[in-house]
């Protein structure tokens, strides 16, 4: 288990400090999770679940859990939902390491110099990490789902209520304190923005590799369109768990090249002095209920986009 003893690092306040807290070394298992009819043309089921799911975790509260399935016709439109504001400042990205569930870009976090505003939020939230959850195939990989569907994999932007606390460690465990964004990824075109991050991953393939990764604007991971988005107050869905999170997912998604993807899935959920090495792969929570929690659109799902807005990317 990596922890902050044995990576040396200049940030305290991130969100792997709790991330694998509850894993423990075990057998795997097969998860609840399949695949469903939409994104499956067959009845394969995932073979393998991270350590981190097989035992009991303790979930604070336990009814706002995430991720949630979004069904759109029960998403409410609420106009009263303002434009995001991401204001991210390159320089204040720092290092990329795998920290045995998945890979983290992490910010400096000390300064109002990478921010979200706007949206469902009432606060500034500071940028503090990112990191995506992906499937062994092309078929699943994200946490959230759209009517049941499926993407490839998921990117969450990490950000913590400047505004309210002092540190992400406060901000984590409080009502109101963390504010990430969900982009959905799907198979197509390269994203010439990604591809920075890609060229760096073979230098973490192991847990518990860290390098210097810097000047990275996680701003060209977000799609053209951020004015449409789903809002609902949710979890991490890594431990602890806690129900401090306003979620932000888009419904554009971005789009990847397959060989991108292919990258992600070479890294080890494993380090290099272990025995059996294991694939980074299906890094992702089963699905929590809604347990009468309201989804909020910023837009009204009975607007049917056109395939050109539909397929619109960043791809720089």
């Amino acid at each position: 288990m990596v922890t902050l003893s044995s990576v040396i690092r200049p940030l305290a306040s991130h969100l792997h400090r709790q991330l694998l807290r509850h894993t423990r070394r075990s057998q795997w298992l097969t998860p609840v999770r399949g695949c469903n009819l939409t994104a499956c043309s067959s009845r394969y089921v995932l073979s393998q679940m991270h350590p981190m799911w097989q035992g009991p975790l303790a979930v604070p509260g336990g009814d706002r859990q995430s991720p949630i399935d979004i069904v759109v016709r029960k998403s409410v439109f609420d106009s009263q939902l303002k434009h995001l504001i991401a204001d991210y400042d390159p320089t204040t990205c720092q290092q990329i390491w795998n920290n045995g569930y998945s890979f983290l870009v992490e910010y400096d976090d000390t300064t109002d110099k990478s921010t979200l505003k706007g949206g469902p939020l009432q606060d500034k939230f500071r940028l503090c990490q990112f990191h995506f959850h992906w499937g062994e195939s092309n078929a699943w990989g994200s946490e959230h789902t759209v009517d049941r569907r499926l993407f490839p994999a998921e990117l969450h932007l990490v950000h913590w209520n400047s505004d309210k606390y002092s540190l992400f460690e406060e901000a984590v465990m409080e009502d109101n304190g963390l504010a990430v964004i969900g982009v959905f990824l799907k198979v197509g075109k390269r994203h010439d923005g990604l591809q920075k991050l890609v060229d760096a991953l073979p230098a973490i393939r192991h847990k518990g590799s860290v390098v210097e990764f810097t000047k990275f604007d996680a701003g060209c991971l977000l799609p053209n369109n951020t004015e449409d988005y789903w809002t609902y107050h949710g979890s991490l869905t890594t431990p602890p768990l806690t129900e401090s999170v306003t979620w932000i997912v888009m419904k554009q998604a971005i789009e990847v090249s397959h060989d991108q993807l292919a990258v992600f899935r070479s890294l080890l959920f494993t380090s290099a002095e272990e025995e059996v090495q294991k694939s980074m792969v299906n890094n992702f929570r089963v699905q929590q209920p809604l347990r009468g929690r309201t989804v909020r659109s910023s837009f009204s799902p009975f607007l049917k986009e056109s395939p050109s807005d539909q397929d619109d990317q960043h791809t720089h």
